[in-house]
């Protein structure tokens, strides 16, 4: 597994600081490679399925010179339909090797996921929100073994 000790930190930072979300940031970049290795240069949609978790999907949006847009989320069938949960936008920096989740899907099956969403409301608590789910998300995805790679 990816370790946050690859970050050295420039200083101590308190949760829910600029500083603390740089690093949040930071964290997000080296979970997101190590899902996707290839990020740099893949376009298009993806999958990843693995045994016992819900099949992920990756989408490309935009790609700019030094920036990623993607979407990253499950799909899965529901008594309702198909539902897409959780359902991320997540823009990576490639020069400044960050990744922030840019946006969190309003409506949550979960009961977890709509508390978060409810607590706070200024700019940088809901941009540390994403971001924590982001970082957990993707230690997660990691954990159990999905990997994004050519189609």
């Amino acid at each position: 597994m990816l370790l946050d000790s690859h970050i050295v930190p420039q200083a101590i930072v308190k949760p829910r600081s600029f500083a603390g979300l740089m690093a949040l940031y930071e964290s997000n970049y080296l979970r997101l490679v190590h899902l996707i290795p290839e990020l740099e240069r893949l376009d298009g949609c993806f999958r990843s399925r693995v045994a016992g978790d819900c099949e992920l999907y990756i989408d490309i949006l935009e790609r700019c010179r030094y920036t990623v847009t993607l979407s990253l989320t499950y799909r899965f069938e529901t008594e309702d339909g198909p539902v897409s949960d959780p359902d991320m936008t997540v823009r990576a920096y490639l020069d400044g090797q960050q990744a922030e989740a840019m946006s969190l899907s309003g409506h949550h099956r979960h009961q977890t996921l709509r508390k978060l969403a409810r607590e706070h409301k200024a700019e940088l608590d809901a941009r540390w929100r994403r971001n924590i789910v982001l970082n957990k998300w993707l230690d997660y995805l990691t954990d159990h073994g999905h990997l994004v790679l050519e189609r």
